[in-house]
């Protein structure tokens, strides 16, 4: 996934209300937009290096996107907008080791009234439904782990992919770690027991768990390694 112009770098100030963050570039102070409405824990200490993304279209408010930001010298893509954006890429370019050669690719397909999946994977006869979660949280220098916040949504899908199962489809769930230098993945049990849980029930009833990182820069965030998952 290529950024269309080039990153300007700045120097986090403050997040507040959720999507506002305060950015120094050079000696002025701008307002942009945090296109992540998580909690970010560990990202947002004041003085961190960031990359922002500029649009110039005059009916924005905000002319500013916060894209990475660069913590305990990894830089972490915190655009959560882009996330189903590289997947797309990674399974077009057969990146994705577990799901290559798929013959059509539909995004934000409904499994039922209540539930959306962010992909629906035809190869063949095969269907498959393929959850995406973007990955940001690391408290260590090579695990990346999940949520980062307590997630009564993300609950509510693994139980959706079981049931995707039980009609005759194939489910996975991705964890795209957007942070650089990471070799491992696991589930963040502290933060959120019952998703723990839930993950467990999911995978004894065959929901297939992918953590893959990336490869990030201010030109390109793009799927790059496999990781292993550590079941704890």
């Amino acid at each position: 996934m290529e950024f269309t112009k080039s990153l300007i770098k700045g120097k986090l100030i403050k997040r507040y209300k959720r999507f506002f963050t305060d950015i120094k570039i050079d000696k002025d102070t701008v307002t942009a937009h945090c296109p992540n409405t998580g909690s970010m824990k560990g990202l947002l200490d004041e003085g961190n290096e960031v990359y922002l993304s500029k649009n110039d279209n005059p009916k924005r408010k905000l002319k500013y996107s916060l894209e990475i930001i660069k913590a305990k010298n990894n830089l972490v893509g915190v655009n959560t907008q882009l996330a189903n954006k590289i997947v797309h890429h990674g399974l077009a370019n057969n990146l994705i080791k577990e799901l290559v050669n798929i013959e059509t690719i539909h995004s934000e397909v409904f499994f039922d009234k209540e539930t959306r999946f962010d992909f629906l994977l035809k190869k063949k006869e095969k269907k498959s439904f393929l959850e995406v979660k973007n990955v940001t949280l690391f408290r260590d220098k090579n695990t990346a782990e999940f949520p980062d916040a307590v997630t009564e949504r993300g609950s509510k899908h693994l139980l959706a992919l079981i049931n995707a199962i039980k009609k005759g489809y194939k489910s996975y769930l991705i964890f795209l770690v957007q942070i650089q230098n990471m070799k491992y993945f696991k589930i963040a049990k502290d933060i959120d027991e019952t998703y723990y849980k839930n993950y467990l029930i999911a995978s004894k009833a065959g929901v297939n768990f992918l953590a893959y990182g990336c490869e990030i820069n201010s030109k390109r965030i793009k799927i790059y390694k496999k990781l292993e998952i550590i079941n704890e």
